[in-house]
């Protein structure tokens, strides 16, 4: 069973970050064509070109999303994987009552296998509820009781 849970947890991982290889592509993608817009407009036609100011906003909101996604990319590759966890805590698979969750970024939901996770972050008031419980532990969030069936 050991063996077993650790495989789907490299495949969610797997699954994860190959979701943050996207939206770091995405976020790339936009931020170099809102760049080339800024060139093919050129320099500034006067001393309020508001027009070229709304295309370097753009640039720089695009590129702030890209630095989220490639540090979020940082983040899911210091899990290992191959080490269960006996708490939640970051990098660990937590099963309960109702949800499965992977504590690494804020990513939603995951599917793997038919099986929905959500991928959530420690920063987040429900990890914050979580935080060191064990197996057969149970918690209370937004007025529900959980308990965790599994953990690693």
């Amino acid at each position: 069973m050991r063996d077993n849970n650790l495989h789907i947890k490299e495949k969610l991982i797997t699954r994860c970050r190959e979701t943050q290889q996207k939206c770091v592509d995405s976020a790339k993608s936009a931020m170099n064509e809102a760049q080339l817009a800024l060139n093919e407009y050129g320099a500034n036609k006067d001393r309020y070109d508001s027009f070229r100011d709304q295309l370097m906003g753009r640039r720089d909101m695009f590129a702030a999303q890209y630095q989220k996604a490639l540090s979020d990319m940082h983040v899911l590759e210091r899990i290992n994987p191959k080490n269960p966890k006996e708490t939640v805590e970051f990098g660990a698979i937590v099963i309960s009552d109702t949800s499965k969750f992977i504590i690494a970024i804020s990513a939603g939901k995951i599917e793997l296998d038919g099986t929905i996770f959500y991928a959530i972050s420690p920063a987040v008031p429900l990890y914050k509820v979580m935080e060191g419980l064990r197996a057969g532990d149970s918690y209370e969030f937004n007025g529900k009781k959980q308990t965790i069936k599994e953990l690693y």
